[in-house]
């Protein structure tokens, strides 16, 4: 039996986070507890984390204040992500040279990139994205999960784009149940 598939702990760190700047500290505390979830409080995961861990907060988060309102928190939940990435993980030089690029060549060695290190993010799920006039990134979920959850991969992507690419990308997003996954399709106007 293969080991579960594991990705950055801030998939976590950040929902609970954007769960306390929507609701309050006190209140999210309540909402963790009621949904079996209160073993995060003061013990977020430091280190990289099995992504079922992920997905079962996602399902019970959304089943208990509803799709609308779960979405708005795990797009700040990418968009904390997106910061992290761009103060810790992604080399300042690095940055520095994808700024002033045209935004298709940036897009492109972004994304080349990201590609490198996808299974941080996508655990057991799959990574992949297309370049030229109609720029598309997508993400497939293959473990067990809410399609509410695409939403944290876009505030994820749509801050890291407009911070490295082209401060005025925008991102349809289209995400939908598809064969025992989640298809998360995201065309880019960069």
């Amino acid at each position: 039996m293969n080991a579960p598939s594991k990705i950055g702990p801030n998939s976590i760190i950040q929902t609970v986070a954007a769960l306390e700047e929507s609701f309050g500290k006190s209140e999210a505390e309540t909402i963790l507890r009621r949904i079996g979830q209160g073993h995060w409080i003061g013990n977020l995961p430091s280190e990289m984390t099995e992504e079922s861990k992920f997905h079962s907060l996602v399902s019970a988060v959304e089943k208990e204040i509803g799709e609308r309102k779960t979405s708005a928190i795990l797009e700040e939940a990418g968009r904390r992500t997106a910061a992290y990435l761009l103060r810790v993980r992604i080399p300042g030089l690095f940055q520095k040279i994808l700024k002033p690029l045209p935004p298709g060549l940036a897009f492109r060695l972004f994304l080349f990139a990201i590609s490198k290190n996808a299974w941080t993010f996508a655990g057991s799920g799959e990574f992949s994205y297309t370049t030229g006039k109609n720029p598309e990134i997508r993400v497939r979920v293959t473990h067990p999960s809410k399609p509410v959850v695409g939403n944290f991969y876009l505030g994820t992507f749509e801050a890291l784009l407009e911070e490295l690419v082209n401060p005025n990308t925008r991102i349809k997003a289209t995400i939908k149940e598809q064969n025992k996954s989640i298809l998360c399709s995201y065309s880019c106007m960069i």
